[in-house]
């Protein structure tokens, strides 16, 4: 191996490195790069080694075509004919080649058919001989995760000031009011309700975070469906026949799960929740069940005023809403779905929704069957 060969596996790894831990090794690859540009050319041993890196890297000549790509670089879409597709990118290796300074940019680029969006860190460094090696970092789950992360606090923000709001005022008008008995029982079962809405929102918004960053097949149980699926209609009892509604459990298949019991029988509960919520008095919700290839399906039916058409696609998204005043009515959070939907994804099934307005709606989680019950507890 050649000092040019050696220099070069310093030069990426370090690289590649940078985009993880930041600005110390940003330092050390410029001392490597440094010695990288006494190199007059590159041997085929480092240019091997290039392309079997699984980042995003590549060598550009003086004419700022694609002399040495990795498969990452490849597979990213940002070379064309080996030209660079990105005018940014090319203006960043044109300003590295020029400065002799290493480079860095953050790119927003468009790739594939379907013209996604995809955000990357672009670094460049010249390596001697007007050839510039740049390396791309891909960011777009990262800023993806981000902004996820910023419409959460200010959805959670927006849901707080309700109910903290509304028990402000009620507590002043309990002041003002403190020598009517009336007024005051009247006011203090306001609070009662705006205090029970804010418990339930604090409590959906820890189970969400737990659900979110948990992995329930690590340590999964083998559990019987109709056993979930029995004691999440048990817990909805109550609340059925404070509003008149039946509930009924058809059980065509019984088959094992594999999972966390309290996340699943937390998903069920919140669809029989929300379809006993969403349903008039005098109505039935139904749980059944029913298997095929291998995966076992959990619909709640219910009879209730149904989801419009344009609002179907948005019911998973956080503290999104149907009907907002019907939410305030039965204290839902609009968190109850988006919990259901993370429970069943981290457990490697689907759900999926059918809905006519006034007619009613189903909800159908699928699950992967577990195939072997030895051991089952």
């Amino acid at each position: 191996m050649t000092n040019t060969d050696a220099w070069l596996i310093f030069a990426v790894g370090f690289g590649l490195g940078a985009v993880i831990v930041g600005g110390s090794v940003l330092r050390i690859r410029r001392n490597v790069l440094d010695k990288f540009e006494q190199a007059q050319s590159l041997s085929d041993g480092a240019a091997e080694l290039l392309e079997v890196l699984s980042a995003a890297a590549l060598i550009l000549n003086p004419s700022n075509l694609a002399v040495r790509a990795t498969q990452g670089a490849l597979a990213f879409g940002i070379l064309q004919n080996r030209t660079l597709t990105s005018p940014d990118l090319v203006e960043l290796v044109n300003k590295t080649r020029d400065s002799n300074n290493i480079e860095a940019l953050d790119v927003e680029l468009t790739t594939g058919l379907s013209k996604d969006k995809v955000y990357i860190t672009a670094r460049a460094a010249n390596i001697g001989d007007g050839n510039v090696l740049l390396i791309v970092d891909d960011r777009t789950e990262s800023k993806r995760l981000d902004e996820t992360r910023r419409d959460f606090i200010a959805n959670i923000s927006h849901e707080l000031k309700t109910p903290i709001g509304a028990l402000s005022l009620l507590s002043e008008a309990v002041m003002e009011a403190k020598e009517d008995s009336e007024a005051v029982t009247k006011f203090a079962s306001r609070m009662q309700t705006e205090a029970k809405r804010l418990t339930d929102l604090v409590q959906e918004i820890i189970q969400l975070s737990r659900v979110q960053d948990s992995d329930p097949l690590h340590e999964a149980k083998v559990l019987l469906a109709s056993d979930l699926i029995k004691e999440a209609l048990d817990q909805c009892r109550t609340t059925a026949d404070s509003r008149k509604i039946a509930l009924y459990f058809q059980q065509s298949e019984d088959d094992y799960v594999q999972g966390d019991h309290n996340q699943l029988t937390m998903a069920l509960n919140n669809l029989i929740e929300n379809a006993i919520n969403y349903s008039p008095a005098g109505t039935k919700v139904s749980v059944s069940t029913s298997a095929e290839n291998g995966i076992i399906s959990i619909a709640v039916s219910d009879q209730g005023i149904g989801i419009p058409e344009a609002e179907v696609e948005r019911i998973f998204e956080r503290f999104y809403r149907v009907d907002p005043a019907r939410s305030r009515e039965t204290g839902g959070t609009g968190l109850g779905l988006s919990i259901v939907k993370h429970i069943v994804t981290k457990h490697g099934g689907e759900i999926s929704v059918w809905s006519s307005e006034n007619v009613g709606s189903t909800f159908t989680i699928r699950l992967p069957i577990h195939e072997s019950i030895e051991d089952h507890k």
